[in-house]
């Protein structure tokens, strides 16, 4: 599975297993959580074999279960720490999907464990998220149109919407999508709307665009 296929792939998933992710696929995880930790300034930590942060009656609020091992998402405060956290968690989603781990992204229904995740003076938990084997696969979910993210004119190029393709496949917090795209000159302008968790699905929308349109970085306005 190559990580476009991943995009497509990829469905949020609640239900697990509880068989433990492999040293060798856990030790792939801890291979990319340590690029991205690098290239984003962040502490995202996998932790392992702990079912506890699950078990308590706001998990089972959010349906989730058999869940043993997690992804906490932590990174110094800053004005830009939830967009950076979409960005580079999105990249461990997709990774996991790749090497057969499902996923899911989780902000509120589940505990923090003492001595299990380290947050730093000025540092964040924004989140965690789940992985490990799927009961099931996930389903797709109802997804926006284009034109309910871009005003299209015809003149924007194909890799510009291929990306936004991408996009609407992205995983948004209660499925809210709220973010906006345009095109200029050669540069992308996104947007993100009002709400909780927007600028973290800011920052995986921006991820699954780049995958998609094969551009990096430097077409952000």
């Amino acid at each position: 599975m190559d990580i476009i296929q991943a995009i497509e792939n990829r469905h949020s998933v609640r239900s697990y297993t509880g068989e433990p992710i492999p040293d060798e696929k856990a030790g792939m995880l801890l291979s990319v959580i340590d690029q991205c930790n690098r290239a984003g300034n962040l502490r995202f930590q996998l932790v392992r074999n702990e079912p506890k942060a699950f078990s308590s009656p706001l998990a089972r609020y959010g349906k989730f279960s058999g869940v043993m091992d997690y992804i906490a998402v932590v990174g110094p405060k800053s004005a830009d720490l939830e967009e950076k956290c979409g960005y580079y968690g999105e990249k461990l989603v997709l990774e996991a999907q790749m090497i057969g781990l499902n996923t899911c992204w989780v902000g509120l229904t589940y505990r923090k464990i003492p001595g299990t995740i380290t947050v730093g003076r000025g540092e964040k938990l924004l989140g965690v998220i789940s992985v490990g084997y799927g009961r099931t696969q996930g389903v797709p979910r109802r997804s926006k149109s284009i034109s309910d993210i871009c005003s299209i004119t015809g003149n924007e190029p194909e890799w510009f919407i291929r990306g936004l393709h991408a996009v609407l496949l992205a995983p948004t917090a209660v499925n809210q999508q709220k973010f906006r795209f345009s095109y200029k000159d050669g540069r992308v302008r996104a947007e993100s709307g009002s709400g909780f968790y927007t600028r973290t699905d800011l920052g995986i929308a921006k991820y699954h665009f780049e995958t998609a349109s094969g551009k990096g970085p430097e077409i952000w306005e």
